[in-house]
């Protein structure tokens, strides 16, 4: 290209491009780019050099600017340039005689990218998939996850909670409801076929199941119609200066043969003696270590065992011990634990509670560690025990899984 300060600019890409740009009196940049390009000259000028291709052998210019490989640049008259080469595989540069030297800036393939060396001050990035959702942003973190899953969980355990004892309570205010079971006896005669003993053991009558809750359970027992009434210990739990008031609706107890009482062991804790004097009274019957002759059975009752240390313990002996063996005999005796005496001395079924079915965790651990049996009817040897769970409660006036009740135990006889 001819002429004062021309300049020119020649760009050749190709796989296997050849190319000459030539200028004279001026300025050439020649830029050459593809797989094998051998180069690009310009004699007499200013030549910059740029090659780019896995194998480009060199581009020259005599007398003129050139930048080589190596990174020099000689331009006459101050003027420079910078080649930039880029490829594995150059082997020659541009070369330029005569001018001042600047540096070349060289970018090669072998050079890491910015973005592939961060600085100390610039975390690496995470690598993700292309086409991959980033979910980091909506994820919840695991702590404030947690954290509410664990506040759900107690909020609902708390509700069952309050719920089950609410409606535990709930069960006990309300009285015991009537659980029928049927007791086959091999003495019984079979004109005794039928015969109905309303149980009712553990009111626990005092500050909470007062007399309201005593009236309850007379009219459940009285609704039965039963022929006879056995109340078989811890009717109270206080002194009868305190809950003589609350009793006083045993009176209307009825029953075709009566309404009989032993005493448990929280009799024991309220003074036992003023009560079984205060039972009578109301019209039933204390049985203390004593036995009636009914006109189909024996009929009998033991103290309890808490009694042994005021010297009023239970005595079998004095219970059974001259009755007629041929008949039957039903024993009153307020914790099942008297069933081995029972048992020695051929008593057909004995009738108990004390253990409240459990009443609730943990007392149905407790219970069961110190029963033979929790509730229910079950056989000892000829003897039968049935264990009631109960009118009321004690402590907590709330049963779980324990529900109270009063039995309406039918005899039954093996020769009808």
């Amino acid at each position: 290209m001819p002429g004062g300060s021309a300049a020119s600019a020649t760009v050749v890409a190709g796989p296997q491009a050849e190319s000459d740009a030539g200028g004279r009196g001026g300025a050439t940049a020649s830029a050459v780019a593809g797989p094998q390009a051998d180069g690009a000259g310009v004699p007499g000028g200013v030549s910059a050099s740029g090659v780019a291709g896995p194998l480009a052998h060199g581009a020259g210019v005599p007398g003129g600017a050139g930048a080589s490989q190596e990174g020099r640049v000689g331009l006459p008259g101050g003027a420079a340039a910078a080649a930039a080469v880029a490829d594995p595989q150059v082997e020659a540069g541009a070369g330029v005689s005569g001018g001042a030297a600047t540096d070349s800036a060289i970018a090669s393939a072998t050079a890491p990218h910015p973005q592939d060396d961060p600085t100390p001050d610039s975390p690496p990035q995470p690598l993700t998939t292309p086409g991959a959702t980033d979910t980091t942003a909506s994820t919840p973190t695991g702590p404030s996850r947690r954290l509410f899953v664990s506040r759900v969980v107690a909020g609902a355990a708390a509700a069952a909670a309050v719920g089950t004892v609410g409606y535990g309570t709930y069960g006990v205010l309300r009285g015991p409801k009537v659980k029928r079971v049927t007791v086959p006896l091999a003495k019984l005669p079979r004109a005794a076929h039928g015969y109905r003993i309303a149980v009712v053991s553990d009111v626990h009558l005092g500050p909470v199941l007062g007399r309201g809750f005593a009236q309850k359970v007379v009219d459940t027992i009285n609704a039965t119609q039963p022929d006879l009434i056995a109340v078989v210990g811890d009717l109270v739990d206080g002194s009868v200066k305190d809950l003589g008031p609350a009793a006083a609706p045993l009176a209307q107890l009825k029953a075709r043969h009566g309404s009989y009482f032993v005493t448990g062991n929280h009799e024991y804790f309220s003074g036992a003696e003023q009560w079984v004097d205060e039972v009578r009274r109301l019209g039933l019957t204390p049985l203390e270590n004593a036995r009636r002759e009914m006109p189909y059975f024996d009929l009998a009752g033991v103290n309890d065992i808490a009694g042994e240390d005021e010297g009023h313990g239970p005595d079998f002996a004095r219970a059974l011990g001259d009755r007629d063996t041929a008949r039957a005999c039903v024993l009153l005796a307020h914790q099942p634990v008297q069933i081995h005496d029972a048992v020695e001395h051929g008593v057909d079924l004995q009738l108990s509670g004390h253990t409240h079915g459990g009443q609730l965790w943990p007392g149905n651990i407790v219970a069961a560690a110190a029963n033979p049996t929790v509730a229910g009817l079950e056989r000892y040897g000829d003897t039968q025990l049935y264990v009631s769970r109960g009118a009321g409660a004690w402590g907590p006036p709330t049963r779980v899984g324990a529900p109270s009740d009063i039995t309406l135990i039918e005899l039954a006889s093996k020769q009808a």
